[in-house]
């Protein structure tokens, strides 16, 4: 697979779930930045689509968890009483994924830019955290061999 080919696949599966799109860079021999850059842009792309663009899948998004959810309180509702958009914004990618995480917030009545701003840094700093442990893990395991 060319260079390119595997930036943009760890691209579009970080547009999809950012624990996905983390170990298919390690997978595709990309380099551990590159592959934290990649994931973490891909995610970033995915959350700013739902909040600035995606109102009817945003809309589907929230009937569809409010009516599965209706008896009990979910995660993310209690995250957001207690923590707020900043508590969304860092817990969201790494519990629920980032477009989740998005509608979620919208849904909860968020303004979308403090939003915005808030899951960005939630999605660096989840997908710096998990690139680190995942190349650290690596490097012990082939130490090992």
């Amino acid at each position: 697979m060319s260079p390119t080919a595997a930036w943009f696949s760890v691209f579009a599966a970080g547009i999809l779930e950012l624990w996905a799109a983390i170990p298919l860079g390690f997978t595709l021999q990309l380099p551990p930045v590159a592959t934290g850059i990649c994931s973490a842009l891909g995610s970033i792309v995915a959350a700013a689509v739902i909040i600035f663009f995606g109102k009817s899948f945003r809309n589907w998004l929230v009937q569809r968890f409010q009516r599965k959810n209706e008896r009990k309180e979910t995660t993310m509702s209690r995250v957001w009483k207690k923590y707020g958009i900043i508590g969304l914004g860092f817990l969201s990618p790494l519990l629920t994924g980032s477009p989740l995480g998005a509608a979620i917030g919208v849904s909860l009545g968020a303004e979308p830019r403090r939003l915005m701003l808030w899951m960005t840094l939630g999605i660096v700093f989840w997908s710096a955290v998990l690139t680190t442990a995942l190349a650290l893990g690596i490097m012990s395991y082939t130490s090992f061999i």
